[in-house]
């Protein structure tokens, strides 16, 4: 079996050396150029497995090197040789195309690292053709509108490097199955995908789940425990909802990007990570930036590609399709036939805004479900909520279809809540008029036996 192939470019000789010695070990065939043009004749002479590129070259730079690669040899990945610290020019290299960067004083086992990563994705690449990983992203991204496609081929290409990616959108549109499509159709798929939602870890604990700490570092610390960042070597660490980071976790955060490593509390030396960094939020983070709530260097470090997720309003014509998913998915869960339905239903659908996107809808075929006489759902059975109007015509906010129970809904208050709340008032009222008697509740909501039993337990009422 012949050995793989890279191509070295810089113009430094003792870093050539280096990394001939190093891949040469790892029995890699090498050759090591160190010009623009030197590379150029390479290139055309023979298929590489992988391309490494000083930024400063004699006769060009290396950004038009990752171009050249990136265009005309697609199936070789190229990484970046960069000055410590020089976090501009590898972040300009990722967008160039390249799939990740080594810093100068090259470390070994960093550069043996992506050197594997890379080598994987070599093959992937060449195996390509028969579209097994975009068929999985069909499989799992429901929809054929144009929004949708736009999202699935950013994803394809997204999953070709190593460039940390921002993914944009509402509540509820889907960005952590995107995270996970990403790293599960790339060379990391093999790894872990760590996510974590930053707002829900104290301010107080952050540095431990990051990091890691070592037994006897504070109070509470019985034995050593490794972070996310280790819990995801090899692999994705997704950061969803990061603008709830702190400001002071946001610095060390940036840090441990920067420099490919973490030290755990405690610890008195730092640990290299190989991970790739994918985060997410519903906020508008360049607002936060300029507001002083987020800081500018760590937005524009993990903002190096930013794909936005459309909202389910963007994308109406998605709506049959999914809800079938949904549909043929909560029959699975529960072992029952699956819901149908019905052209009124599904008209309602269709025309509604759902300002919660596909999470709402998840929720409302769940609710209609067991609301529905047998397995046909009718538009009554959605509950959907209905738009007010205000006194010039125009459409106002979304009221659920029981405020009539409790009034109009409060507008700090998510919808979800509010219904919620509107549905455990009504149902724990109408049991205590039954005097606990649930076939009598039951009748006095005008529901099914199982439709309440179903409620009772998804509203924990006991």
């Amino acid at each position: 079996m012949s050995k793989q192939t890279v191509l070295v470019i810089d113009d430094e000789r003792d870093i050539r050396e280096l990394l001939t010695i190093t891949l040469g070990r790892m029995e890699l065939d090498v050759d090591a150029v160190g010009s623009v043009s030197e590379a150029r004749s390479a290139l055309a002479g023979r298929r590489y497995d992988l391309c490494f590129t000083d930024m400063r070259l004699p006769d060009g730079s290396g950004q038009e090197l990752i171009e050249l690669i990136s265009e005309t040899y697609p199936e070789t990945p190229v990484a970046m040789i960069t000055a410590y610290g020089n976090v501009d020019a590898a972040v300009n290299a990722l967008k160039a195309g390249a799939f990740d960067f080594v810093s100068k004083p090259v470390d070994i086992q960093l550069l043996r690292r992506l050197v594997r990563t890379a080598l994987k994705l070599s093959e992937e690449r060449k195996a390509e053709a028969g579209g097994a990983k975009g068929a999985q992203s069909s499989d799992r991204l429901i929809g054929t509108s144009a929004a949708m496609q736009q999202v699935r081929s950013t994803i394809s290409k997204l999953s070709r490097n190593q460039a940390p990616v921002y993914i944009g959108g509402e509540s509820g549109v889907g960005k952590e199955l995107v995270a996970r499509l990403i790293h599960e159709m790339g060379p990391r798929a093999p790894g872990a995908f760590v996510p974590v939602n930053c707002g829900a870890i104290p301010s107080e604990l952050m540095e431990s789940e990051f990091f890691g700490h070592r037994k006897g570092s504070f109070t509470g610390a019985h034995a050593d425990k490794e972070g996310l960042f280790q819990a995801a070597q090899g692999g994705t660490l997704f950061l969803d909802e990061v603008a709830e980071l702190p400001l002071h976790m946001q610095v060390k955060l940036l840090r441990a990007i920067q420099e490919k490593a973490v030290r755990p509390i405690g610890g008195r030396d730092e640990i290299p990570v190989d991970v790739r960094i994918l985060s997410a939020t519903h906020k508008d983070l360049a607002a936060l930036v300029e507001q002083g709530l987020f800081r500018q260097d760590l937005f524009y470090r993990i903002n190096v590609i930013e794909l936005r997720v459309p909202p389910l309003r963007e994308r109406r014509g998605d709506v049959p399709a999914l809800a079938d998913f949904i549909l043929q998915q909560l029959a699975t869960e529960s072992g029952m036939p699956s819901g149908r339905l019905k052209p009124d239903a599904l008209a309602a659908l269709e025309s509604y805004h759902f300002p919660g996107n596909v999470r709402e809808l998840e929720n409302i075929l769940e609710r209609a479900m067991a609301m529905a006489e047998g397995d046909t759902i009718e538009a009554g059975d959605l509950m959907l909520p209905q738009r007010t109007h205000t006194a010039d015509g125009t459409g106002g906010a979304a009221v659920p279809a029981t405020s009539a129970l409790r009034g109009t809904a409060h507008s700090d208050v998510p919808l979800e809540d509010y219904i919620s709340n509107i549905e455990r008032d009504t149902i724990v009222k109408a049991l205590e008029e039954a005097r606990y008697n649930k076939t009598a509740t039951a009748r006095k909501l005008g529901i099914t036996f199982r439709a309440l039993r179903y409620k009772l337990k998804k509203l924990g009422i006991d």
